[in-house]
């Protein structure tokens, strides 16, 4: 029988775990926060005290981490404890889902191949609630090897598999689109809202009349959303789209092809980091627009 295990519970490890255990299976887990494995486990599978304990027990593993200098920790260890490649079976299949450069996923995957092992190029996207509710998509590329054992497990975690590539890289192409698309529609969004603010209109009447007019989109719903309530909660920080925004950029600047909208968006979350705000919400982004005063929240 096949195993699985997942490599961070953080706001979508979270919910993966869940959706694949709903789907049946016993799901081993690891968290560098041990009392979070451990309250993930009380209803079922296996916390792991190691990243190498769980590369050994499992013929999948699911990565869910921030970047790409953490999926190197996860892999190959930090210098004072092995990570999980090590100990992985030949045979079995690194699942990473984080948004990298499509480079170092590719170079990821002839590395991983040196050592036995097989490897989805698989970023996510969706949000927390739709981690949970297995409703999320995965853009992946892979060789037909690994698609082979990893499908099951992928099938539970998401509504929509797309299989782009037989080889690493394209997964992480079409995400790192994804996120400029997502980056500079929280930008536009804050800058609407900030616009509505400073001219005296109803914040509240605002996102009522956007949000079912022509001029709506996903992240205006969602984010704006967020500013109404004053919750800046970050279940995406200011700091992702710092980085996901400069992946952007770097791919682009590779071909020599000009970005002027993801250039602003990214110089927007570099100011609201700079400023404070790195760990916030990414619709704190709208806190750099001068002269407005957000909204409260409910008291």
């Amino acid at each position: 029988m096949t195993t699985v295990g997942l490599i961070g519970l953080g706001a979508m490890g979270s919910g993966m775990a869940a959706s694949l255990r709903r789907a049946g299976h016993s799901v081993q887990v690891f968290d560098v926060r041990r009392e979070v494995a451990e309250a993930f486990t009380n209803a079922g599978g296996t916390a792991h005290d190691t990243l190498a304990s769980l590369g050994a027990a499992c013929d999948v593993v699911v990565s869910v981490v921030v970047n790409a200098a953490q999926t190197e920790t996860v892999l190959f260890g930090d210098g004072t404890a092995p990570g999980c490649a090590a100990s992985m079976k030949p045979g079995s299949v690194f699942v990473m889902c984080s948004t990298v450069d499509p480079n170092w996923s590719v170079a990821l995957e002839a590395r991983l191949e040196a050592m036995g092992l097989r490897y989805v190029d698989a970023p996510i996207s969706g949000g927390a609630a739709k981690a949970a509710s297995g409703q999320m998509t995965m853009m992946t590329a892979a060789k037909p090897e690994a698609y082979a054992l990893a499908e099951p497990f992928l099938n539970a975690m998401a509504a929509k598999v797309y299989k782009l590539g037989d080889s690493a890289g394209a997964g992480s192409k079409v995400k790192i689109i994804n996120q400029l698309l997502a980056g500079v529609h929280i930008a536009a969004a804050a800058e609407a809202m900030a616009l509505g603010l400073r001219e005296g209109v109803d914040a509240a009447a605002l996102y009522e009349v956007i949000t079912h007019s022509a001029g709506n989109s996903w992240m205006f719903e969602n984010r704006m959303a967020h500013v109404l309530a004053a919750d800046y909660t970050p279940l995406s920080a200011v700091d992702i789209f710092v980085k996901d925004l400069g992946l952007v950029l770097d791919m682009a600047r590779a071909s020599k092809f000009p970005l002027p909208l993801s250039s602003t968006a990214h110089q927007m979350f570099m100011q609201a980091s700079t400023a404070g705000f790195a760990k916030e919400d990414d619709s704190a982004v709208i806190k750099i627009f001068p002269g407005i005063e957000l909204p409260k929240g409910k008291a």
